[in-house]
């Protein structure tokens, strides 16, 4: 067994290499539509995928988010809070090829089976493997649009979402009293779909399985997870070897500016 720590920033950099060679992602690249919903999480696998595809130089991680967390009265170095005035778009890739400027809603009635969208989340049951997404538009936004591809026509809907989302309670029924009437604030929504943590890209990208040992820390490791990696020699070297490659990933406070 071998201990590892991964900040928030190096998780996402991990989670995007590692769907850049999720085996139905790669064979909807070569002949099917994917649809990446931006998000923070999210862009570090459309950054990952588009260089695989030649792209690399013409995506920016930057603005990539519709909605988006910061600390209480932190704001933007224009003075206000993020908005959508220079959203970028969704990544939406057909056949191989990125659709520049193009949204979910552009090209989700036309979705199929075999067809996949990754949605990003912001609460994780580890041990239900289920997300869940925080809902402000009155119309269910990208969610709602996802969730009618995915269960209308059979799209294949993967929810990247690091560990630090994690929430250790029944999403169900915490979705069920923050959406009752009379509360206030955002409602939040579980979603069907196959979910996609560190864990499950460790195990993809080197064979390892991987557990949660502990959590924190300071001085930019704040959300960071330890991790516990058991398997073969190999697998491990490999584990370790990924894990240098990701370490030095930076905080993502260059999205908002």
């Amino acid at each position: 067994m071998v201990q590892f720590v991964l900040t928030v920033a190096a998780a996402k950099r991990l989670i995007g290499k590692a769907l850049a060679a999720h085996p139905t992602i790669k064979a909807a690249l070569s002949s099917a539509t994917l649809v990446i919903i931006a998000g923070t999480t999210n862009g570090y696998a459309a950054e990952e995928i588009l260089r695989e595809l030649g792209f690399a130089e013409e995506f920016s991680r930057k603005r990539f988010f519709r909605g988006i967390v910061l600390p209480p009265g932190r704001t933007t170095e224009t003075g206000r809070l993020p908005d959508e005035s220079d959203f970028p778009g969704d990544v939406v890739i057909i056949k191989g090829v990125w659709q520049k400027g193009k949204t979910l809603f552009d090209v989700a009635e036309s979705m199929r089976e075999g067809d996949v969208i990754l949605k990003g989340a912001n609460a994780l049951d580890l041990e239900k493997k289920q997300a869940a997404v925080l809902i402000g538009h009155l119309g269910g936004g990208t969610t709602i649009t996802a969730l009618q591809a995915a269960v209308g026509r059979r799209v294949q809907l993967i929810l990247p979402v690091g560990l630090e989302k994690r929430v250790p309670v029944d999403l169900m029924e915490l979705a069920a009293r923050i959406n009752a009437p009379g509360e206030s604030g955002f409602r939040l929504l579980p979603i069907p779909g196959e979910v996609f943590t560190e864990i499950e890209a460790i195990r993809l990208l080197t064979g390892a399985e991987a557990e949660m040992l502990a959590a924190g820390g300071v001085g930019g490791a704040e959300g960071a997870v330890w991790l516990a990696l058991r398997g073969s020699p190999e697998q491990l070297a490999k584990a370790e070897e990924l894990m240098r490659e990701v370490s030095g990933e930076i905080s993502q406070s260059d999205v908002i500016a």
